[in-house]
């Protein structure tokens, strides 16, 4: 990232950068909206699982989930909505996907995420 890129990223809204990351997701652009959109020390989380910490282990964790994706067929946002002041977001989508053995399946979560100087540095999912 430049330094001028670096400046407008800490500079921009979080709701800029949400509708920014969802741009990605809705090109099925996972492993680049890691780089562009989380920190170096994210932590994410499932539910109740214990959060898995550092940029390289999250990409590697959804390097596994892509593994298993053949086609990416969309994606449909329910709700978004920012705390600018507290740099938190929440989202509500639901995706579907095919995946290697054919068989399509959709996915409906809600998403709460921590923003610091552009990058998201927390984010939990909620999923049944």
């Amino acid at each position: 990232m430049t330094q001028s890129t670096q400046a407008a990223t800490q500079t921009a809204t979080v709701a800029g950068r949400v509708a920014e990351l969802q741009a990605f997701i809705n090109e099925g652009k996972i492993l680049e909206a890691m780089d562009e959109f989380y920190a170096p020390e994210i932590s994410m989380r499932e539910n109740n699982e214990a959060p898995t910490v550092g940029l390289e282990a999250n990409i590697e964790r959804e390097k596994e989930f892509l593994s298993i994706v053949k086609q990416w067929n969309w994606t449909k946002w329910h709700g978004v909505a920012v705390d600018e002041e507290a740099g938190v977001a929440f989202l509500e989508y639901a995706f579907e996907f095919v995946n290697t053995d054919d068989q399509t399946i959709t996915y409906e979560q809600a998403a709460v995420q921590r923003w610091v100087d552009g990058k998201i540095v927390s984010e939990r999912f909620y999923h049944g």
